[in-house]
């Protein structure tokens, strides 16, 4: 008898306490998910000072390109630089979550080794970033070791 009225103490507790609902609005902000198509993720960084976040995508010649350590992208290389603002996330104490989309810079090398430069949806203000310095710092990145 006993144990009966136990399981049922415990079942009824375990059943109210999964009754919460999540009334939590989104206060305003709007996630985007970014489709990389053919490219691979190679690596990401997180800027804390302007709570931004940003991932790195690739071709395969990417990714040997920048193992390799090279200072230029080699011909045939697409890379793309996607940057969101974050956010804490409301669900989880300590997360942060993507939130709007900042921009979305590509640099590529066509098959005689000319490389370009173009950037979308550019929502830094006054800022037109030198495309020398940004082609340098997508060949500074490593890619993340996987196992």
């Amino acid at each position: 008898m006993k144990n009966t009225i136990f399981i049922l103490l415990v079942s009824l507790i375990a059943l109210t306490s999964c009754t919460k609902e999540n009334n939590d609005t989104n206060n305003g902000l709007v996630r985007v998910v970014f489709d990389p198509g053919h490219l691979k993720f190679i690596s990401s960084s997180l800027n804390p000072k302007v709570k931004t976040m940003s991932a790195l995508y690739g071709n395969e010649k990417a990714l040997k390109s920048l193992s390799e350590e090279n200072q230029t992208p080699e011909a045939g290389v697409v890379m793309k630089l996607v940057t969101w603002k974050y956010h804490t996330n409301p669900q989880y104490i300590g997360g942060t979550i993507t939130g709007e989309l900042v921009s979305i810079e590509t640099v590529q090398a066509n098959h005689s080794g000319k490389v370009s430069y173009d950037i979308q949806h550019n929502l830094i203000q006054n800022s037109s970033p030198d495309k020398e310095k940004r082609i340098q710092y997508f060949m500074s990145y490593r890619p993340v070791s996987r196992p």
